[in-house]
């Protein structure tokens, strides 16, 4: 597996590293053999997330087997006050049972008035430097989906990471990485996949380590096929082929812009709806020639895509702007004539 420095925080980090959102999805036996796997094929980065539910748990008690010492630890959560950081980095210690965490980050800071509170004097900041001081945690980073936000933390200066969404489809963060790479602070890719979007899962990820733009990207797994696969792609990389490149080409072109990544931030749905699989099913359906699959799993939600009023509470959230309602219509749409 090759590594790369993640900036100039001294860790030298796999290419490949694991995304801990899709650990919630299995037992912790199966969560334990999945990083177990992770170090037999070089993966020495896991990120997590206070909000993961039980990621951190499955983590931390994983650990224990597969032996602290072979990983570089990242978790983050969505404080941005001195007081609600400060609480979250010690239950993030509680939960994976760790002495000190390698890099705690700044999670999902999608609005200015954010930022402003994590640099205040109360700010989330000032909680991270007091646990980086006293060894709690070792470094530390911030996340995010809009990119002149964290353009203005990297100005800042006070991050030694930052988080960006980072794939063939989605490049908007291009200036970002460029200018994190000219200060030393390090790239770390979410999203490689595009939010499962993304058909070509290997070329999106050989994509991304050959744009010399990440140190470290961090699909979810939640299968040792899938740490197999992923990891692959960091052992030997070698150039895209232009066959290769003609087909991310052409993948790009038919998602387009506006497609769901997954990342959930539209929920809770005030109706009950669960909008990222609404889209999911309906891609089955449309794009992946699993019309059946894809009906079958959309006729078993409880709540179906008409039952949405409209209130766009959805779209408020949304980090990528996108016309969720218009889209719930056209699912609706999609569906009945699939009857």
């Amino acid at each position: 597996m090759n590594r790369r420095l993640l900036g100039n925080t001294g860790m030298e980090v796999s290419v490949i590293g694991l995304g801990g959102i899709p650990i919630q999805r299995v037992s912790q036996e199966e969560a334990t053999d999945i990083i177990l796997e992770c170090k037999n094929k070089g993966i020495n980065f896991i990120d997590t997330a206070r909000g993961y539910t039980v990621s951190e748990e499955y983590i931390g008690n994983a650990l224990k087997i597969a032996g602290r010492e072979n990983f570089f630890i990242a978790t983050k959560a969505m404080g941005y006050d001195y007081e609600s950081m400060k609480n979250f980095i010690e239950e993030s210690l509680n939960k994976m049972k760790l002495d000190y965490i390698d890099l705690y980050q700044i999670h999902n800071v999608s609005k200015m008035e954010q930022l402003e509170s994590v640099l205040s004097e109360n700010g989330a900041l000032k909680a991270l430097m007091e646990a980086k001081e006293k060894g709690l945690i070792r470094h530390i980073g911030i996340t995010g989906h809009i990119r002149e936000i964290l353009m203005k933390a990297v100005e800042y200066g006070g991050f030694e990471t930052i988080q960006f969404p980072f794939n063939p489809v989605e490049s908007q963060g291009i200036e970002l990485f460029n200018k994190a790479l000219e200060k030393g602070i390090g790239t770390i890719a979410m999203k490689p996949m595009a939010g499962g979007a993304f058909e070509k899962k290997n070329l999106s990820l050989k994509y991304i380590v050959n744009s010399n733009l990440i140190n470290v990207a961090i699909p979810g797994m939640d299968s040792l096929s899938q740490v197999a696969e992923n990891a692959a792609v960091g052992v030997n990389i070698e150039p895209l082929t232009k066959e290769e490149q003609q087909e991310i080409d052409k993948e790009v072109q038919s998602l387009g812009n506006e497609f769901c990544r997954r990342c959930g931030y539209c929920k809770p749905c005030p109706e009950g709806i669960d909008i990222p699989n609404v889209f999911i099913f309906e891609a089955y359906a449309t794009k992946y020639n699993l019309k059946e699959y894809g009906k079958s799993k959309y006729d078993a939600l409880t709540v179906k895509a008409d039952a949405c009023v409209r209130c766009r509470k959805c779209e408020s959230r949304c980090p990528y702007n996108l016309p969720i309602v218009e889209k719930l219509k056209h699912a609706v749409e999609t569906f009945k004539n699939l009857q």
